[in-house]
């Protein structure tokens, strides 16, 4: 009946305008806190990446460096969260044109640390170092349109 479906989104729609704003969604904290908070975790993970670089070079810095890149990696993707909130994140990360990067960047973080931490392989850290760069790039292209077809096209054309 119509009075019924009107009443019906009348009332949820006032249900929803009372509802507090949650944490989970970021939209309790202001523009300029979460514009603060993103910059200050994306700042933070670039400097533990380039911090766990400059460590590789030391005598057995393998497993400083992979701890430090890795949470330096994780430190910028979390910034993220202070600009849409973390489940608006997670539900974006594995949308299906994220999905195979989504995973590939997570599987790779835990195996950069698996390899240096317990199974103290430098040659397989390193390689799921550079993995974790590259899925992390190929991840954070797919929010600008085009961009991975741009990289995909500039790249065939660097190899034919």
């Amino acid at each position: 009946d119509g009075t019924r479906v009107g009443r019906f989104i009348a009332e949820s729609s006032v249900a929803r305008s009372s509802s507090k704003p949650g944490v989970l969604d970021a939209s309790s904290l202001s523009f300029n806190t979460r514009l603060k908070w993103f910059a200050i975790c994306f700042v933070c993970g670039i400097f533990f990446s380039v911090l766990g670089t400059g460590l590789l070079w030391l005598p057995g810095g393998i497993k400083l460096f992979a701890v430090f890149y890795t949470f330096g990696n994780l430190a910028a993707l979390a910034s993220t969260c202070f600009l849409m909130g973390p489940v608006k994140q997670l539900k974006k990360m594995f949308e299906t044109t994220r999905l195979l990067a989504t995973v590939i960047m997570l599987l790779c973080f835990i195996l950069t640390l698996c390899a240096a931490l317990w199974w103290h392989k430098k040659g397989l850290a390193l390689l799921f170092c550079i993995l974790q760069f590259l899925s992390m790039t190929w991840y954070s292209l797919s929010y600008i349109p085009y961009a991975r077809d741009a990289v995909i096209k500039c790249c065939s054309s660097l190899l034919s």
